[in-house]
């Protein structure tokens, strides 16, 4: 059977239900309350937005234990009682009917409580009878911990697991599907989503291997712990019943709560550019270039984004019309004119962006969109170089404003760029963008070597 792939939509279908759940039991209860509604409807979903974040109320697993889902529900609707019950202070409206509230705040648990017992024990029961949205496994070494946690995949349907076997060059048993050089080809033929490793039987070089076959690939790779075995600060435990299972730490944007201020961030901004700058630039850029030469404004160009996906990238045009549109810039290129020229020098022919960003293609930071022949050049090239996919591409960038913008002269000079726009995904936080964006303007004005 084909195995499910609607995981991803579980967590923001969640989301949109808590959220109607909370309008809706608001509008019922609270109707009569002396308070303007909408406020407090938009104060209650940013609270519940905020709280969820800190006490990771969405972060719901297939090996996460009811009593687990139980604590989080308590501990969110706690601090979130009492955030409401801020708001009446703050807004100085006394609460009418302190009974009602309490309704309100009781059918609000009861609901959401029932909808999340209701969908884990269907996903539980999904996975159990049918067999479906299961992740396909396979186990390096085959140590104690190995067999116990095969054991626990073929015991508990309910997690979703499909074991394919084990890999070891230490051990000859009927379980053993293959040595550790047979894993790549197996991985990808057998479109394996988990590599469980137990430690021990891997060398350094070996497992440094498979990190980056798995980074390139997208799989994700877990360690079986032996009882001996150190931590890594880079490494996070969960626990599958009592089996601890150590995993790679996510980058922080593989997370619901900050992907959504990162969008709402981008929208937030990208809305006041359009609305404060483009009204007057898009007419004076656009009458600067059609003085100066035959053509559109704007230029349109095809570019890897997201998971390889192409989209549209627009510029405002900085060159004369020619059949090259593919090939780098080069210094003193003479495709450029030279209102084109001053635009690149001040990064303004890459304002129509923001319209990207709205669109949703882009986001306003994040690792620039190459073209594609060098996309393609590179991804075989460089190590970690697909790990940049795994998110939107941006306006401006780590890499941009160290200096690695524009013509690419050497592999080193990628490699150093890659590296800027691995070590933004892997520590992104909101004001590290803030921080860019601000660099980006500074170097506006300040000049860049290859700005052109």
């Amino acid at each position: 059977m084909t195995k499910g792939r609607y995981s991803k939509y579980i967590r923001p279908i969640s989301v949109v239900i808590d959220f109607f759940l909370l309008v809706i039991l608001a509008e019922i209860f609270l109707n009569n309350f002396n308070v303007y509604l909408p406020y407090f409807l938009l104060f209650q979903l940013i609270s519940w937005s905020v709280i969820s974040y800190f006490t990771e109320f969405y972060e719901v697993f297939r090996f996460t234990k009811p009593a687990e889902i139980l604590a989080k529900l308590v501990k969110q609707f706690t601090l979130f009682t009492l955030v409401v019950i801020a708001y009446f202070s703050v807004a100085r409206e006394i609460i009418p009917s302190f009974k009602q509230f309490l309704i309100f705040i009781g059918f609000t648990f009861l609901y959401i409580t029932l909808f999340k017992g209701l969908l884990f024990y269907y996903l539980k029961k999904y996975r159990i009878v049918l067999g479906g949205n299961y992740r396909r496994v396979i186990i390096i070494g085959h140590t104690e911990s190995a067999i116990n946690l095969k054991k626990l995949f073929i015991t508990r349907p309910d997690y979703g697991y499909r074991f394919f076997g084990f890999f070891s060059d230490k051990v000859d048993d009927d379980e053993v599907v293959g040595k550790i050089d047979d894993i790549q080809d197996f991985v990808l033929k057998n479109k394996i989503d988990d590599i469980y490793c137990a430690l021990k039987e891997l060398s350094e070089e070996e497992l440094k291997e498979l990190v980056e076959f798995s980074d390139y690939h997208r799989i994700t790779i877990k360690f079986i712990p032996e009882g001996s075995e150190i931590y890594s600060k880079s490494l996070k435990i969960d626990y599958y019943e009592f089996f601890p299972v150590l995993s790679l730490k996510r980058t922080p944007l593989n997370d619901l709560p900050n992907k959504i201020v990162k969008r709402l961030f981008d929208i937030v901004f990208s809305l006041l550019i359009v609305i404060f700058v483009f009204s007057w630039l898009i007419p004076l850029v656009a009458i600067l270039i059609k003085i100066e030469s035959k053509g559109p404004v704007f230029f349109k160009q095809g570019r890897p984004g997201l998971d390889q996906n192409e989209f549209f990238c627009y510029k405002f045009r900085s060159m004369y019309i020619n059949e090259k549109t593919e090939e780098m810039t080069t210094k003193n290129d003479p495709r450029i004119t030279k209102i084109g020229a001053f635009l690149r020098r001040t990064s303004m022919d890459e304002m129509p962006q923001f319209l990207n960003v709205i669109l949703g293609d882009m986001s306003i930071v994040g690792p620039r969109p190459h073209l594609w022949i060098h996309n393609n050049e590179y991804q075989k090239k460089i190590k970690k170089y697909n790990v940049r996919l795994h998110v939107k591409p941006g306006i401006t960038g780590l890499a941009q404003v160290k200096g690695y913008r524009g013509e690419i002269e050497t592999d080193d000079e990628m490699v150093k760029r890659i590296k800027y726009d691995v070590f933004y995904i892997e520590n992104w936080s909101l004001f590290l963008d803030i921080k860019i964006i601000l660099l980006t303007v500074i170097n506006i004005f300040r000049g860049q070597e290859k700005a052109y």
